[in-house]
């Protein structure tokens, strides 16, 4: 890819990032579903740590940084819009090892990156504010070092980490501002009140993830969120589908599952050319 070339991604995807229009970003999970989700008309795709280590047969958070970043090479391969890899915590405690990450996240044609303050090990807990701060400086270094602009996502992970704090989520998030996050991200808000008093508090483009609670887009709308992702939920319910047509066949011998794999198919048809 050329560097031109992917710079322009880069810029596309920070402008779809407007407050109160927010940029819905649905995230595939391996090259076909990318294909499939560029056919439906999104302008830009994100992948899922959870939704790609699936594919592996593993749990979240088993996947290693070399096979995140050759999936991510794969997801920006399967299409022309701009794409965002979620790299959990970059891979490394120190800020070094988070700057080399987003390096390479430039080198296989990103557009944009996310890192989370979640330490990554079960019972490591989420890093100390400093140090996750310290990351996210080093890792905006990195993004924006060279002539692509890599748009860097920080995570504050509290709400999906047992430590729903509204106080300590905003206060990271001001400080992964300061540090040079270009997007900021707290996963597991779901408070249409809380939602609006973190767009108001912070001075970056807000993403929201969908969770079953979560206030409609029209509502997010108005609260100023800039963008809204799915995470690992669309490659999940594609399993889900799996195994209710996997019961229905095994329990009941009939085949009504055949109308969604029908649609399916014919969807990845017209999305496959």
């Amino acid at each position: 890819m050329c560097m031109t070339s992917q710079a322009d991604k880069a810029q596309r995807f920070l402008a779809l990032h407007r407050p109160g229009q927010p940029l819905l970003m649905p995230n595939p999970w391996d090259l076909g579903s990318a294909r499939l989700l560029a056919s439906l008309g999104f302008e830009a795709l994100a992948t899922t740590s959870s939704g790609f280590a699936a594919t592996l047969g593993r749990n979240d958070g088993s996947v290693t940084r070399d096979e995140a970043i050759v999936h991510a090479a794969v997801i920006v391969a399967a299409t022309d819009l701009p794409v965002s890899a979620d790299l959990e915590n970059a891979y490394a405690d120190d800020p070094a090892g988070a700057a080399e990450t987003m390096r390479l996240a430039i080198e296989v044609g990103l557009a944009g990156a996310s890192i989370e303050d979640f330490a990554g090990q079960p019972g490591t807990g989420i890093y100390d504010i400093g140090q996750a701060a310290e990351r996210v400086a080093a890792a905006a270094e990195a993004a924006h070092a060279g002539p692509v602009r890599l748009v860097l996502t920080a995570r504050a992970e509290n709400f999906i980490r047992g430590n729903p704090d509204l106080a300590d989520t905003i206060a990271r998030l001001q400080a992964y501002q300061e540090a040079g996050a270009d997007v900021l991200f707290a996963p597991g808000l779901r408070s249409l009140e809380h939602i609006a008093q973190v767009v108001r508090e912070v001075d970056r483009p807000v993403n929201v993830l969908a969770l079953d609670d979560t206030p409609p887009v029209a509502e997010l709308a108005r609260a100023g969120v800039a963008r809204i992702s799915v995470g690992g939920a669309f490659a999940f319910a594609a399993l889900g589908a799996v195994v209710a047509a996997a019961a229905e066949l095994r329990e009941q011998g009939t085949y009504s599952w055949r109308a969604g794999s029908a649609a399916g198919a014919a969807a990845a048809r017209r999305a496959f050319g």
